[in-house]
């Protein structure tokens, strides 16, 4: 069971096809085994569901449906056979918020992809966005990431999950899952609409890890990822990573 503070993610089924837009079903069981219903907003919707290959390709950030029975529902992409972990990020209502995850197998032969090497600057769509700052582990890292396109800056990027970039980091070795947080949030007057987005990050270990942030411009979401390597920090390290229990 992948279970934390109480509260267990269980799938529907652990195995699955290569495909697109493949249907995904689940529920978050309290400690009696009644499942959650009631949930907190947290960036604008109740529940982020993050799926990743177990070698960091085939990043999807989704946001499913949620019945009265407290069944989620959504569909995602499967594009090659291996392995795929799955998050949810939540708040229940009137708790604290919580990060849980599982593993889908998608049947076929598994190639894994080797991890891109680390680089300050990454490109989507005709987007360029580079990546400023070191991370160090056992510390808060600053993280500024700038968008540019065509060799301008985007100084008009759109609010998405109420900021203006909701940035996931994957510790490579074994996917854990960091809390990231965005400094400054649309609307108050101070936080500009890019081309710098800025993050908080802590980096629990020194090694690699990988970034994907999501940003909006001109009404579509895309995704820029990035390899970050984490140095050696001068105070000791301590475990400041939000783990998200899961089972192999």
């Amino acid at each position: 069971m992948f279970s934390k503070n109480g509260y267990t993610l269980e799938l529907a089924t652990s195995e699955a096809a290569v495909g697109s837009n493949v249907p995904l079903q689940f529920r978050i069981l309290d400690s009696a085994g009644t499942p959650l219903i009631r949930y907190a907003d947290t960036h604008d919707k109740q529940l982020h569901l993050i799926v990743v290959g177990l070698d960091l390709t085939g990043f999807q950030h989704v946001h499913p449906e949620l019945d009265e029975y407290g069944n989620w529902y959504v569909s995602v992409d499967f594009d090659h056979s291996g392995g795929y972990r799955v998050f949810v990020d939540f708040t229940p209502d009137g708790g604290d918020g919580i990060t849980l995850s599982a593993d889908v197998r998608v049947a076929g032969l598994y190639e894994p992809r080797p991890l891109p090497a680390a680089a300050t600057a990454t490109t989507v769509d005709g987007y360029t966005v580079s990546i400023e700052g070191a991370a160090h582990a056992g510390q808060t890292s600053k993280l500024t990431l700038s968008v540019s396109r065509d060799g301008i800056p985007v100084t008009d990027v759109e609010s998405y999950l109420a900021a203006y970039g909701h940035l996931v980091a994957l510790r490579a070795s074994d996917l854990a899952y960091l809390h990231v947080h965005p400094d400054g949030h649309p609307g108050d007057g101070v936080t500009p609409a890019g081309p710098a987005i800025t993050f908080y990050a802590n980096m629990p270990s020194a090694e690699d890890y990988r970034l994907f942030l999501d940003f909006k411009h001109d009404g579509v979401v895309r995704t820029a990822e990035f390899t970050l390597t984490a140095d050696s920090a001068t105070t000791p390290v301590s475990e400041h990573a939000h783990y998200a229990h899961h089972g192999h």
